[in-house]
């Protein structure tokens, strides 16, 4: 069963390596793929092998979350009600959509319903999506399944990374597209913010799968005081400033007394150029506070926000 009020959004980045598979698994939905300047055959091989996909080529990176706003828009133009957001190197497996969007129709207050998401062997959970349903962020998930409980229609959760979104009508209408303050990581969580502070759930559908054929990686050690750490660093700033489920003013403040008291150290162990590069981190703590607390407002309002590109 295929539904044409849904489209699947795919932003595309050197996808070559996934893309016919994850293209494949797509059949029959209608697809628009945003192709972020792909400099591999990304855009011709969809054109020669796909021709039944809008796609939308870009001339620069838009980033994740503007590249999935200019999808999700053009979605609404093609009369979508709801709206799939699939990565590039993720593959729907059986009738994964066809049970997310039931369950959709039966619970209106999920504006996010995720897949399970499984590795590309298929042989376990993926190590990240394992971190969103433990014990932590939804005390039945695991339990359930372990002791042969009953299975929930979904599971509630805080965050599920963005490699499979259902996003209702509702959500789209109540909560708008991704806040264009984060390019590349960082713009799922401040969207999951959104959505609870807009009243809606975020829910893991058990027997909905979806294969995320990436490396198990560990993150990169990343040196203290490099260029590489400042920014990791701001991006953190900025994601913990624009949670509107959250007091600005507090959060502003504990931060910057978490990097005065870096600097402090610094300088009482004469190490001048860290303690300067502290002094810039606050500098460009204050540079981003109007636009964090302008994009805030606009977040807290209800309505088809960063559409309107």
């Amino acid at each position: 069963m295929t539904d044409d009020k849904i489209h699947i959004v795919i932003v595309t980045y050197n996808a070559m390596p996934w893309i016919q598979k994850c293209l494949e698994s797509t059949l029959p939905y209608p697809v628009i793929v945003v192709d972020n300047s792909s400099v591999d055959d990304t855009v011709d091989f969809i054109r020669n092998h796909f021709p039944s996909v809008t796609l939308l080529p870009q001339k620069t990176n838009l980033g994740f979350g503007k590249a999935n706003n200019l999808g999700i828009k053009k979605a609404l133009e093609l009369n979508a009600k709801s709206v799939f957001l699939l990565n590039q190197d993720a593959y729907l497996i059986d009738n994964c959509l066809d049970r997310l969007l039931q369950i959709q129709r039966s619970e209106p207050n999920y504006g996010i319903l995720s897949p399970i998401h499984i590795n590309g062997k298929q042989t376990k959970l993926d190590s990240a999506f394992s971190k969103y349903v433990k014990d932590t962020q939804n005390s039945d998930f695991f339990s359930d399944f372990v002791l042969r409980n009953a299975i929930q229609t979904a599971y509630d959760v805080p965050f599920v990374n963005a490699a499979g979104w259902l996003l209702s009508e509702k959500c789209i209408n109540t909560v708008g597209g991704f806040d264009p303050l984060f390019f590349h990581y960082a713009e799922d969580d401040n969207y999951c913010h959104r959505v609870l502070y807009h009243g809606l759930k975020i829910g893991v559908v058990p027997h909905a799968f979806l294969i995320h054929d990436r490396e198990d990686r560990k993150s990169p050690k990343i040196a203290p005081f490099s260029q590489q750490y400042f920014d990791l660093a701001e991006r953190k700033y900025k994601l913990r400033l624009s949670n509107i489920n959250k007091s600005f003013e507090e959060e502003y403040s504990r931060i910057g007394k978490e990097l005065k008291k870096v600097r402090f150290k610094k300088i009482l162990k004469f190490q001048w150029q860290k303690a300067l590069l502290v002094q810039k981190q606050l500098g460009r703590l204050l540079q981003f506070k109007k636009q964090i607390i302008s994009h805030r407002a606009k977040s807290a309002s209800a309505g088809r926000t960063y559409l309107d590109l």
